[in-house]
């Protein structure tokens, strides 16, 4: 059973004194409120904006296995925006095609609305409107007076409190996103935009190396045809159109897309997961740990994900320390294991991408396992394919030899993420090396 903590609300006992603060009421922030009221703590969850604004406020592709794990109910209808459809991978040089994989395209703003509900439900107590400022030991600074709590959960995203005086992300780790949905105002001329490029319609064509290795267009016409989603991602500091601005030539370009809907752009943090998670008060989940797939720049899964074991850890009686720990050795080498390829794909131009697709390279499996989140399957026919292949091609050959070399090396480091809180600095340079940051 849980222990007491600082509030007994039969009791009376002031409300600015809880067992858990919950900072940011996202996807993630939800999440966790909903998770620790469940378990019987006392939670406060507070959100800088509104809470009808809170979170990402566009469509984002979600692996079904992450609402499994996190014990979150698959997305219904008008939430979801049906099964995933199959995924053609398009460069100027090559092509790939996807045919089966677990993401669906799930509406964010009713996600974290249902969230929201289900941490209410829980007894947690959501407050709008209120800025953290800063924190002073249990005590958090806010706009609307001191909250003191026994934990205390950083959810705020990656410009957000920075309660564990986490480091900036570096700007060559921030993807510039952006997603619409729009409305479809001339049927035909949308499927010869999708003919065109050898796509069925309700399928997603994804436009890859538009604005550097790392950048992506992906067009998807909804069920029922009456509207369509875009989604596009660059790095701008290498010098290239944010993902907003390509997005906005797209529609400008294409006279059958039809006035915006909703949607929203930010930056995604690229990077692999924080070295620390935690300290004895304070514990970073989402976004601010920078728990985000580097392959796509999803988080949303990892979020959820991250948030229901933080909630069980506690429940059984462990720390945030353990909860750094878990996270770190179960799913921070995999993040770290697409860092690798993510700071290659990054430092490529779309030639050399079109190239390595064309080639056969990158194949269904190795992408599937891309967008399904999840470690490339091993296949020894396929490796001794592929080996083949690179055999005529020397140069090409040694890049990709000393990335999977990298990308398999840093999955074991993280396997052994040291158990001893004054041992991480050590392992950090360790993992920095290995990926050549």
């Amino acid at each position: 059973m849980w222990p007491k903590g600082a509030v007994d609300s039969a009791a009376g006992v002031s409300r600015s004194h809880f067992d858990v603060l919950v900072v940011g009421a996202g996807s993630s922030g939800a999440a966790a409120a909903a998770f620790l009221a469940e378990a019987g703590l006392a939670v406060v969850c507070v959100e800088r904006r509104a809470l009808a604004e809170a979170g990402a406020r566009w469509v984002n592709g979600v692996p079904r296995a992450a609402f499994a794990e996190a014990g979150v109910e698959l997305p219904g209808e008008g939430e979801s925006f049906g099964r995933p459809a199959p995924f053609h991978l398009v460069a100027p040089s090559g092509r790939a095609c996807v045919r089966e994989h677990d993401v669906i395209d799930v509406d964010m703003r009713r996600l974290v609305a249902r969230l929201q509900e289900r941490a209410a439900r829980a007894g947690a107590e959501l407050r709008e409107r209120v800025r953290v400022t800063r924190r002073d030991g249990a005590h958090v600074m806010t706009s609307a007076g001191p909250i003191e709590a026994r934990y205390i959960i950083d959810a705020s995203g990656l410009a957000g409190a920075r309660l564990l005086g986490q480091p900036a992300v570096e700007r060559d780790d921030l993807c510039a996103a952006a997603q619409q949905v729009h409305e479809v105002v001339d049927r035909d001329a949308a499927r010869a935009f999708f003919d065109e490029h050898d796509v069925r319609e309700g399928e997603i064509l994804g436009l890859v190396g538009l604005a550097g290795g790392f950048s992506v267009l992906n067009v998807r016409i909804h069920p029922g045809g009456a509207t369509m989603g875009i989604l596009t991602g660059s790095i701008p500091s290498l010098g290239f159109a944010s993902g907003k601005a390509m997005l906005d030539e797209f529609v400008a370009s294409q006279p059958w897309i039809g006035a915006r809907i909703f949607g929203g752009s930010g930056a995604i943090p690229l990077r692999r997961s924080h070295d620390r998670l935690a300290d004895d008060r304070v514990a970073l989940l989402g976004d601010a740990a920078c728990q985000v797939f580097p392959a796509h720049g999803s988080g949303v899964g990892a979020g959820m994900i991250a948030a229901r074991l933080l909630a069980t850890t506690l429940a059984s009686g462990g720390t945030l320390r353990d909860y750094e720990v878990a996270w770190q050795r179960r799913h921070g080498g995999l993040n770290a294991f697409f860092d690798v390829f993510r700071r290659w794909n990054q430092a490529v131009d779309a030639a050399t991408l079109g190239q390595v697709i064309g080639l056969g390279l990158v194949d269904e499996s190795t992408l599937r396992a891309g967008i399904d989140q999840v470690l490339p399957p091993v296949d020894a026919r396929a490796i001794a394919s592929k080996l083949r292949v690179l055999a005529g091609q020397p140069a090409l050959a040694a890049r990709i030899a000393t990335t999977a070399a990298r990308s398999a090396l840093v999955h074991t480091l993280y396997r052994n993420y040291p158990r001893r809180a004054d041992r991480v600095a050590t392992w950090a340079r360790a993992v920095d090396w290995v990926l050549g940051a």
